[in-house]
Protein backbone atom coordinates (compact mmCIF):
# COMPACT_ATOMS: atom_id res chain seq x y z
CA UNK A 1 0.00 0.00 0.00
CA UNK A 2 1.00 3.58 -0.64
CA UNK A 3 -0.16 6.24 1.53
CA UNK A 4 0.23 9.82 0.15
CA UNK A 5 -0.62 13.15 1.14
CA UNK A 6 -2.32 15.19 -1.52
CA UNK A 7 -4.25 14.16 -4.63
CA UNK A 8 -3.15 12.97 -8.07
CA UNK A 9 -4.84 15.05 -10.49
CA UNK A 10 -5.13 13.82 -14.04
CA UNK A 11 -2.52 13.30 -16.02
CA UNK A 12 0.77 11.79 -17.14
CA UNK A 13 2.04 11.43 -13.41
CA UNK A 14 -0.93 9.52 -12.46
CA UNK A 15 -1.22 7.43 -16.00
CA UNK A 16 2.61 6.49 -15.41
CA UNK A 17 1.62 5.55 -11.64
CA UNK A 18 -1.27 3.71 -12.32
CA UNK A 19 0.29 2.09 -15.23
CA UNK A 20 3.23 1.27 -12.75
CA UNK A 21 0.54 0.01 -9.93
CA UNK A 22 -1.00 -2.01 -12.30
CA UNK A 23 2.02 -3.97 -13.38
CA UNK A 24 3.27 -4.54 -9.82
CA UNK A 25 -0.26 -5.66 -8.87
CA UNK A 26 -0.01 -8.31 -11.89
CA UNK A 27 3.06 -9.21 -11.59
CA UNK A 28 3.21 -9.59 -7.22
CA UNK A 29 0.49 -12.46 -7.32
CA UNK A 30 2.25 -15.08 -8.53
CA UNK A 31 4.85 -13.67 -5.46
CA UNK A 32 2.44 -13.68 -2.53
CA UNK A 33 2.02 -10.03 -3.10
CA UNK A 34 -1.12 -8.23 -2.90
CA UNK A 35 -2.06 -4.77 -4.09
CA UNK A 36 -0.89 -1.98 -4.25
CA UNK A 37 -3.46 0.18 -3.26
CA UNK A 38 -3.32 3.74 -2.90
CA UNK A 39 -4.74 5.73 0.11
CA UNK A 40 -4.69 9.46 -0.39
CA UNK A 41 -4.78 11.61 2.38
CA UNK A 42 -5.93 15.38 2.09
CA UNK A 43 -3.54 18.25 2.77
CA UNK A 44 -3.67 19.71 5.88
CA UNK A 45 -4.98 23.63 5.91
CA UNK A 46 -2.98 24.73 9.16
CA UNK A 47 -1.21 28.07 9.00
CA UNK A 48 2.03 26.48 10.53
CA UNK A 49 4.38 23.87 8.97
CA UNK A 50 4.24 22.18 12.29
CA UNK A 51 0.67 22.04 12.33
CA UNK A 52 0.47 20.87 9.28
CA UNK A 53 3.08 17.93 9.32
CA UNK A 54 1.00 17.27 13.10
CA UNK A 55 -2.55 17.11 11.22
CA UNK A 56 -1.53 14.92 7.84
CA UNK A 57 0.50 12.90 10.06
CA UNK A 58 -2.50 12.21 12.67
CA UNK A 59 -4.58 10.78 8.97
CA UNK A 60 -1.86 8.72 7.88
CA UNK A 61 -1.17 6.76 11.34
CA UNK A 62 -5.15 6.92 10.78
CA UNK A 63 -4.73 4.77 7.89
CA UNK A 64 -2.04 2.31 8.60
CA UNK A 65 -3.37 -0.82 8.33
CA UNK A 66 -2.86 -3.27 11.13
CA UNK A 67 -0.89 -5.08 11.90
CA UNK A 68 2.23 -3.95 9.13
CA UNK A 69 5.40 -2.83 9.05
CA UNK A 70 5.30 0.93 7.35
CA UNK A 71 8.74 2.21 5.31
CA UNK A 72 8.58 6.23 5.47
CA UNK A 73 10.02 8.05 2.33
CA UNK A 74 12.60 10.97 4.06
CA UNK A 75 15.10 12.85 2.71
CA UNK A 76 16.76 11.64 6.20
CA UNK A 77 16.03 8.18 5.13
CA UNK A 78 18.78 5.55 4.16
CA UNK A 79 19.40 5.57 0.86
CA UNK A 80 18.43 1.81 -0.98
CA UNK A 81 19.27 0.15 -4.59
CA UNK A 82 16.07 -1.55 -5.88
CA UNK A 83 17.74 -4.99 -4.95
CA UNK A 84 17.57 -3.95 -1.45
CA UNK A 85 14.04 -2.51 -1.81
CA UNK A 86 12.50 -5.41 -3.12
CA UNK A 87 14.45 -8.07 -0.58
CA UNK A 88 12.85 -5.71 2.24
CA UNK A 89 9.72 -7.00 0.69
CA UNK A 90 10.65 -10.77 0.72
CA UNK A 91 11.76 -10.53 4.30
CA UNK A 92 8.47 -9.09 5.01
CA UNK A 93 6.35 -10.92 3.64
CA UNK A 94 8.60 -14.24 4.61
CA UNK A 95 8.03 -13.45 8.07
CA UNK A 96 4.45 -13.11 8.01
CA UNK A 97 3.92 -9.39 7.61
CA UNK A 98 0.22 -9.25 6.21
CA UNK A 99 0.78 -5.67 5.24
CA UNK A 100 3.51 -2.98 4.27
CA UNK A 101 2.99 0.47 3.96
CA UNK A 102 5.04 3.34 1.85
CA UNK A 103 4.10 6.56 3.55
CA UNK A 104 4.39 9.57 1.24
CA UNK A 105 4.65 13.42 3.55
CA UNK A 106 3.16 16.90 1.95
CA UNK A 107 4.98 19.60 0.71
CA UNK A 108 6.40 19.48 4.59
CA UNK A 109 7.32 16.14 4.75
CA UNK A 110 6.25 13.70 7.88
CA UNK A 111 5.83 15.06 11.37
CA UNK A 112 7.77 12.76 14.31
CA UNK A 113 4.27 11.64 14.84
CA UNK A 114 4.74 9.21 11.85
CA UNK A 115 8.46 9.38 11.53
CA UNK A 116 8.20 7.21 15.33
CA UNK A 117 5.62 4.46 13.08
CA UNK A 118 8.35 3.88 10.65
CA UNK A 119 10.04 0.61 10.77
CA UNK A 120 12.58 1.89 8.32
CA UNK A 121 12.95 5.56 6.61
CA UNK A 122 14.23 5.11 3.23
CA UNK A 123 14.80 8.15 0.56
CA UNK A 124 15.22 9.04 -3.18
CA UNK A 125 18.33 10.80 -2.88
CA UNK A 126 19.38 14.00 -1.66
CA UNK A 127 17.77 16.14 -4.38
CA UNK A 128 14.07 17.13 -3.68
CA UNK A 129 11.30 15.64 -5.88
CA UNK A 130 7.84 16.83 -7.00
CA UNK A 131 5.70 14.81 -5.03
CA UNK A 132 3.58 13.73 -8.12
CA UNK A 133 7.44 12.22 -9.45
CA UNK A 134 7.79 10.93 -5.95
CA UNK A 135 4.53 8.81 -6.10
CA UNK A 136 5.81 7.61 -9.85
CA UNK A 137 8.72 6.61 -8.48
CA UNK A 138 7.42 4.77 -5.33
CA UNK A 139 5.31 2.89 -7.66
CA UNK A 140 7.83 1.92 -10.38
CA UNK A 141 10.25 1.01 -7.68
CA UNK A 142 7.30 -1.74 -6.60
CA UNK A 143 7.17 -2.67 -10.31
CA UNK A 144 10.83 -3.14 -10.09
CA UNK A 145 10.42 -4.97 -6.98
CA UNK A 146 8.36 -7.70 -8.24
CA UNK A 147 10.49 -8.46 -11.11
CA UNK A 148 13.72 -8.34 -9.38
CA UNK A 149 11.96 -11.17 -6.91
CA UNK A 150 10.31 -12.91 -10.18
CA UNK A 151 13.74 -13.00 -11.33
CA UNK A 152 12.72 -11.19 -14.60
CA UNK A 153 16.11 -8.73 -16.02
CA UNK A 154 13.74 -5.50 -16.22
CA UNK A 155 15.53 -4.75 -13.31
CA UNK A 156 19.42 -4.73 -14.92
CA UNK A 157 18.42 -1.89 -17.34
Amino acid sequence: MIIAVGRLKAGPERELCARYLDRAGKSGRSLGLSGPDVVEIAESQARRPEDRMTDEGAAIIDALPDPGAMIALDPRGQEMTSEQIAADIAALRDHGSRALTFVIGGADGLGENVRGYADRMVSFGRATFPHQLVRVMMAEQLYRATTILSGHPYHKA
